[in-house]
């Protein structure tokens, strides 16, 4: 055997040893620093906001089902639009569409004080939640295909990393501080305001970011769907529906999230806990609103200053399984720190399955068809979030609040075992980084 030289022992190091980790990389765009700081801010207002319907609405009704409505108003049109608004994202300025639906939430919001100051008919309250939902619907599939456009691909599972982490900062604050400001102004009507202002402030950071052309393809994707932005039609919502269908781990990442959140998710009876079961008043509320978020910015801390995940699908799964028990520990708890305790669990690690699906559906997906697939996508997720909060009210209008929440964290597992055998692809995926084909 030869012996080895000074050039093999240096090739030798170089193969051996791994480029550094730049957790920072995103925050080196100018651009996305300045969509992070919006989308935080509006976020801030957003929860701000949900923690003073809540607490608003139980108070004035004491009713488990209206407090499921609150979701229930917000998710119908983006069901109803699913068609419409991804064909807009894919067509049109992407920028443009978040401005204007900044508007028409910052109205709403402002509709909301009045409603609340002159202690109008609840039904006002549902009125302006269907169009608050008709705004989120365009925005929603816009913002997320415009951010793979602020990032190149080598740097987007960071800018996930961070855009989620900053979420989860606002989701700190932002109940917290809604639950604060109700107590301190005895109503819910200045925290309606202080939501229109951050959607604004959002609006003028937008100004400062370039708009993006949409990039479209005159060729044919591989699944033999033409992908150009034509006329509106229903033709246009299959195309990401046939894009989903041949691209099973994504799917697979979008309908573990969609059936586990809408089990297990316990977020819209927090009042009840707060008010009836532990009795820690609308502070108490406030912490419980952002202790889940708690674990998250500190989870997505942890996944920012590491490697992206290597057997993210297996990490997925794992981790919503997590979720689930953490959701049945906490429906049985009575003890206020044991049930603080299980929240921000259920934060942390739901987290991880945030992350992994938004990079995947994001990487994986064509720019031209980025506004189809992330409408689809919000579908999901506003059906995981908005109709599980229905669907726990409901069950827990017709048994007890304590059987809802048990009952979806024992649902949640059972539908993690159902992924993991439906989706093979999903559980054998690998690294998570791998940007999407350039058709």
């Amino acid at each position: 055997m030869q012996p080895e030289t000074s050039e093999d022992s240096a090739f030798a190091n170089v193969v051996k040893t791994p480029r550094k980790h730049d957790a920072y990389s995103a925050f080196r765009i100018r651009d996305f620093r300045f969509m992070l700081a919006g989308t935080m801010i509006v976020n801030l207002g957003m929860l701000m906001q949900s923690t003073a319907l809540g607490w608003e609405i139980y108070e004035r009704t004491g009713s488990e089902w209206l407090l499921g409505m609150v979701g229930l108003a917000q998710i119908l049109p983006v069901f109803a639009l699913v068609w419409l608004t991804g064909h807009v994202a894919d067509r049109y300025d992407r920028r443009r569409i978040i401005l204007m639906s900044l508007v028409v939430i910052a109205s709403c919001s402002l509709g909301l004080a009045w409603v609340s100051h002159r202690h109008a008919p609840i039904a006002w309250v549902y009125v302006l939640l269907f169009v608050i939902g008709v705004g989120r619907a365009f925005m929603q599939p816009a913002r997320a295909a415009f951010l793979p456009q602020l990032v190149p691909a080598e740097h987007f599972n960071n800018a996930v990393t961070w855009n989620s982490g900053g979420f989860q900062i606002a989701s700190v604050v932002g109940p917290a501080l809604g639950g604060w400001m109700i107590w301190w102004t005895r109503g819910a009507q200045m925290v309606y305001l202080l939501d229109a202002i951050t959607a604004m402030i959002y609006f003028v950071l937008l100004l400062n970011i370039q708009s993006r052309p949409v990039v479209r393809s005159a060729t044919p994707t591989s699944m033999a769907v033409a992908t150009t932005a034509g006329p509106i039609s229903g033709r246009s919502l299959a195309e990401g529906i046939a894009f989903l269908r041949a691209t099973p781990v994504v799917l697979g990442a979008m309908t573990l999230d969609l059936f586990a959140v809408l089990l297990g998710g316990a977020t819209i009876l927090l009042p009840v806990y707060a008010k009836d079961i532990l009795g820690v008043g609308p502070k108490g509320l406030g912490w419980m609103r952002a202790m889940d978020a708690v674990g998250a910015l500190l989870m997505a801390l942890f996944m920012a200053h590491r490697r992206p995940l290597e057997r993210a699908g297996r990490s997925m799964l794992w981790a919503v399984a997590g979720f689930g028990v953490a959701t049945i520990v906490f429906g049985v708890s009575r003890w206020y720190w044991l049930s603080l305790l299980m929240l921000f669990a259920i934060g942390a690690l739901d987290n991880i399955g945030v992350v992994v699906r938004q990079t995947l559906v994001q990487m994986k997906t064509p720019d031209e068809m980025r506004g189809r697939v992330s409408a689809i996508n919000s579908m999901f997720i506003g059906a995981s979030n908005e109709l599980g909060g229905f669907e726990s009210g409901a069950v827990a209008a017709l048994t007890t609040p304590t059987f809802s929440v048990v009952f979806g964290g024992i649902g949640t597992l059972i539908v993690v075992a159902l992924i993991a055998v439906v989706f093979p692809q999903l559980r054998k995926y690998g690294r998570l980084v791998e940007p999407a084909t350039t058709h």
